[in-house]
């Protein structure tokens, strides 16, 4: 794009990112409500992206995470957002920059946003140092984690509630 021109695709890109702020402003806040659901993509090497290394090893490029039932302490900053998820039972923070995020989407009202790919530099990641460095000893859950992870200290939630967060593509949603 020619220097003197007006920036419309940044502008544009920046008000929907403002939506998906708004949105989950209002989930933390509020709750989730009806059937709503969100399904959100974003770069994992970004700088600000901060997950645990397991993960990082698993999605090097992208990942997408579903915020449903099983999500706990949203927080909405000015610049990203964080939110508790299970993962194999465990209780893990995300700490994701609104930069970072490609997609967003609520299947339950068939509303979706692509965004642009965020032009922010990139952290740099040893994706086998991650996979050396990981041992699923350390995922033990502990009783700190469980109590920051429920909100009355301790998880009532039976076996069967208590579900796994699952990462899976948009294309499923995609009309062919």
């Amino acid at each position: 794009m020619d220097d003197s021109a007006i920036p419309y695709d940044t502008w544009i890109d920046e008000a929907l990112r403002s939506v998906v702020r708004r949105v989950l402003m209002q989930a933390a806040a509020e709750g989730l409500p009806g059937d709503h659901h969100f399904f959100i993509t974003f770069r994992t090497p970004m700088n600000g992206v901060q997950i645990p290394g397991f993960l990082r090893a698993e999605h090097p490029d992208t990942m997408t995470i579903v915020l449903q039932h099983q999500f706990q302490n949203l927080e909405v900053g000015r610049d990203f957002f964080s939110v508790s998820l299970r993962f194999n039972g465990n209780a893990e923070t995300l700490h994701i920059p609104f930069e970072a995020i490609t997609s967003f989407a609520d299947p339950s009202v068939n509303f979706g946003l692509q965004l642009k790919a965020a032009e922010a530099p990139m952290d740099e990641y040893d994706a086998d140092e991650h996979i050396r460095s990981f041992n699923p000893e350390n995922m033990a859950p502990d009783d700190e984690t469980e109590a920051a992870a429920s909100p009355a200290g301790k998880d009532d939630t039976s076996e069967d509630e208590r579900k796994t967060g699952e990462v899976i593509t948009l294309d499923a949603f995609r009309k062919k």
